[in-house]
């Protein structure tokens, strides 16, 4: 049994049936790490005498327990993305200034993973402060992809998505603001999913209240993205955010079969699909990346789903998401880039900047904007909507996850999309951070590959607290076309 070709699932179940042990399992990542980490540059940071001696114990446990009652992940190893903090191993954020840094305690993700039988092995790459999608910091370097070493991982999940791509272990966990969770599963051919806010908590915060960076997971299929969320979602008490998903419900969705109840052989028979490449805004999109959203619009037809031409209107997403994102940052940061200004990168210190700025009209402002901005998606997604002029409403929105393929590891980013110049470090990104501004859940899927072999995410985005019914539309494209079982030649 090679443990590194399982999905998580069925790697849980043969570890806790103990087809295969914790420790055989730990080895096998390890290894896995020494062969290709040296040229992706994934993990920064390994703990490998506290793996170990946790694997042992979990070897222990099983001896002495029914597989009933051994937790979900039992045994199942994990990197973690560097900037959540886990209590005992660095966690560096990418940045000179906290290179050293060991928390005593771990986010509640962490917690969370751990509860439920991870071992924790060490640390995945990110950019500086998770700013920007694309994996450098001056710590630890650039991460790249293992589909073509020469181009980017995309982040600020990139460590993340490259475990998974390369095969060093099933699952990750990772953050999303502008599309850090889906962004880099399209560069990797993986699943990232980021979920309605509250769903999964953002605890400890210095803003517990915050919604536009999520925590979320990862995996190389959407069934594994639920088993994750099966353990890491739900209300926690240092989190005053409401939880729109009830307790179980994604465990729940792990019995179901895809497309019980449909037609046989048409798993999304009346799941209606809006599909868009520009975001009715002309946003910029590769052709070869359009091109690939089409097709794949043609795959959910043939699934069953009924698919036209259409976007909401996002025209107030853009100043909802740069005022948000600024403030947060701000409000994170400010501390660090006064203190520190020559350890801290320029767009790190444009961010800040942008948000000290902000006056009490530019809140009022993009408060208003977010309300009408919050009814355009309750008339997309909700009863009485007119979305394609005829009425209807749509369950699913179906749109590129990156304006281009994985561009080339030495920029910082890229200057210019299908012949349009980008003004700003995010701006390419605009396609990930139009839907964060939403509120809405999305996730990105693999959707197949350019003719030089890059991988190119689908983005599926669904109503807010709807993220059950679209993690169940995403599992049936998902299964399929299985296109993440195309692993790079590693």
């Amino acid at each position: 049994m090679d443990p590194l070709s399982l999905s998580a699932r069925d790697l849980s179940a043969a570890l806790r049936h103990r087809r295969i042990s914790a420790r055989e399992v730990l080895e096998a990542h390890y290894a896995r790490i020494d062969a290709v980490n040296p040229v992706v540059n994934a993990v920064v940071t390994q703990v490998r005498e506290q793996a170990h001696a946790q694997a042992l114990a979990a070897d222990e446990r099983a001896a002495a327990t029914a597989p009933e009652d051994l937790p979900p992940l039992h045994g199942i190893p994990m990197t973690h993305k560097d900037t959540h903090a886990t209590a005992g191993i660095r966690t560096t954020s990418g940045s000179p200034v906290f290179a050293d840094l060991v928390p005593r305690e771990s986010d509640a993700v962490i917690e969370r993973f751990q509860h439920a039988g991870v071992i924790s092995t060490g640390k995945n790459n990110v950019p500086e402060f998770a700013a920007g999608s694309h994996t450098y910091n001056e710590v630890f370097g650039t991460t790249l992809n293992p589909y073509d070493p020469t181009r980017s991982a995309g982040g600020s999940s990139g460590g993340a998505a490259v475990t998974l791509a390369t095969r060093i272990q099933p699952l990750a966990d990772g953050s999303d603001m502008g599309g850090s969770l889906r962004n880099p599963a399209a560069f990797n051919n993986v699943v990232g999913f980021r979920a309605t806010p509250g769903v999964v908590p953002n605890a400890p915060a210095r803003d517990p209240r915050a919604w536009l960076g999520q925590k979320g997971a990862m995996a190389r299929s959407v069934e594994d993205v639920i088993l994750a969320l099966s353990v890491i979602a739900g209300p926690d008490p240092r989190s005053p955010v409401w939880c729109p998903t009830p307790a179980g419900a994604f465990a729940a969705l792990l019995t179901e079969e895809v497309g019980r109840g449909s037609t046989p052989g048409r798993p999304l028979a009346g799941v209606r699909v809006a599909v868009t490449t520009d975001f009715g805004l002309d946003v910029p999109v590769e052709g070869e990346v359009a091109g690939v959203v089409l097709r794949e619009a043609e795959v959910l037809a043939g699934l069953g789903a009924s698919v036209v031409p259409a976007c909401p209107r996002l025209r107030e997403a853009d100043r909802v998401f740069d005022a948000t994102r600024a403030f947060d940052m701000a409000l994170s940061l400010r501390e660090v880039v006064a203190g520190f200004p020559e350890q801290v990168k320029e767009e790190v210190h444009w961010n800040v900047e942008r948000g000290l700025a902000l006056t009490a009209e530019d809140l009022m402002d993009v408060a208003v904007a977010r309300g009408r901005l919050d009814r355009e998606i309750g008339r997309v997604f909700g009863a009485g909507g007119e979305c394609d002029g005829t009425g209807r409403t749509f369950d699913v929105l179906l749109a590129p996850t990156a304006q281009l393929a994985p561009f080339p590891a030495e920029w910082t980013w890229p200057r210019e999309v299908a012949g349009t110049p980008m003004g700003t470090y995010i701006e390419w990104m605009r396609s990930a951070t139009l839907i964060s501004a939403t509120g809405c859940p999305a996730i990105s899927v693999p959707g197949g590959f350019t003719a030089a072999g890059l991988p190119v995410g689908l983005q599926l985005v669904g109503a807010p607290g709807r993220d059950v019914d679209l993690l169940r539309v995403a599992r049936a494209y998902d299964e399929a076309t299985r296109y993440a079982d195309r692993a790079p030649a590693l």
